[in-house]
């Protein structure tokens, strides 16, 4: 019987295919230490926070050049690693911090058969984006009387990123936004780095559309889109319910924001759960600047015309800049738009 011989050179290219693909993954977990470690763990200043950071990355560094058996680099890093996510993880989100006023309050909720009565719903009067009048309402709802489900699609920066907003429409004329956000304290601002790490706690907005709208379209000058969704009008409740349960819980137990796992769209995602009708797995879910479009593609709004057609007729910056502090705010904004009743 003839011996199976193996030629080494066939293994070659794998082998380094291998070492490749394992010192990219050890980049980037000494790379995630060396933020978290900045951003979440590291007491003192912003340049003892960066030194700390710093010293995480060149000591792996001078590991993976001095040390001959690459394994315990290895297995170093995975060491370090396990130590500092265990810490991470054990950071503790908390409702007691110097807040900016814009998400000071809590919002909640009571529920008495059909009706739904919010508390610290917003309704700032602006001036600027920074100058306003915080003022915060009670809203009486008839969950009985919900007639669509309506989202907001607002690019503020690179297309391939958005932020979503939910409004339920009434038969009375009402509209109730809720827009899932970061909580941030006094002296800090959004930051697309830190919001993948433990940086902000999570808010739920709510609020009437004259303020959680035409503060993006009238003062950030971020471009909104508005489209009716293809729900029918009681699973419209459940999910306003879905929500209402979710902001309660909020209330009484604070959860980490996270770019990735807990943000805007995958929140949306994750509160309507048993009441989507569609399936919504994809891509768009993350870079979620394409979300109208997955939704179009799904059929889950206006699919009369083609996208681009819908997606220009549904920009409201224009009706929003003339509406401006109209107390018919939402009906303006909506005059003229696909499938939009009056």
């Amino acid at each position: 019987m003839n011996a199976v011989t193996h030629d080494p050179k066939r293994f070659r290219p794998l082998a380094w295919l291998g070492c490749i693909l394992l010192a990219i993954a050890c980049a980037a977990v000494v790379g995630w230490m060396a933020l978290a470690i900045y951003f979440d763990l590291a007491p003192g200043p912003t340049w003892l926070r960066g030194a700390l950071g710093a010293l995480v990355a060149v000591a792996a560094l001078l590991a993976a050049l001095l040390v001959r058996r690459r394994r315990w680099v290895v297995v170093g890093i995975a060491m370090a690693f396990v130590v500092v996510l265990v810490t991470w993880l054990s950071l503790k989100p908390s409702h007691a911090r110097d807040w900016q006023a814009d998400v000071a309050t809590l919002p909640y909720a009571e529920v008495r058969g059909d009706h739904l009565i919010f508390h610290n719903v917003r309704n700032a009067d602006y001036r600027t984006e920074t100058d306003y009048t915080m003022r915060l309402e009670d809203r009486d709802l008839d969950l009985s009387k919900i007639r669509a489900l309506d989202l907001f699609l607002i690019h503020w920066g690179s297309p391939l990123i958005a932020h979503t907003i939910m409004s339920w429409a009434f038969d009375d004329g009402q509209h109730l936004a809720i827009s899932i956000e970061t909580r941030k304290q006094k002296g800090k601002s959004y930051s697309a780095v830190r919001g993948f790490f433990r940086q902000y706690e999570l808010f739920y907005v709510v609020a009437d559309e004259r303020d959680v709208v035409r503060l993006r379209t009238n003062y950030r000058g971020e471009d909104v889109y508005l489209y009716r969704m293809d729900v029918p009008p009681a699973n419209a409740r459940l999910l306003l319910l879905n929500y209402v349960r979710a902001i309660n819980r909020l209330r009484d137990h604070p959860e980490w924001y996270n770019a990735l796992t807990e943000n805007c769209t995958t929140a949306i995602k994750r509160i309507a759960g048993p009441y989507q009708t569609r399936s919504w797995w994809s891509w768009k879910l993350f870079l979620n600047g394409h979300l109208d479009e997955l939704a179009y593609d799904i059929g889950a709004i206006d699919h009369s015309m083609p996208f681009s057609e819908l997606k220009a007729k549904s920009y409201v910056n224009p009706r929003a800049k003339s509406a401006d502090a109209d107390p018919q705010f939402s009906a303006r904004i909506r005059d003229g738009l696909p499938r939009m009743s009056p």
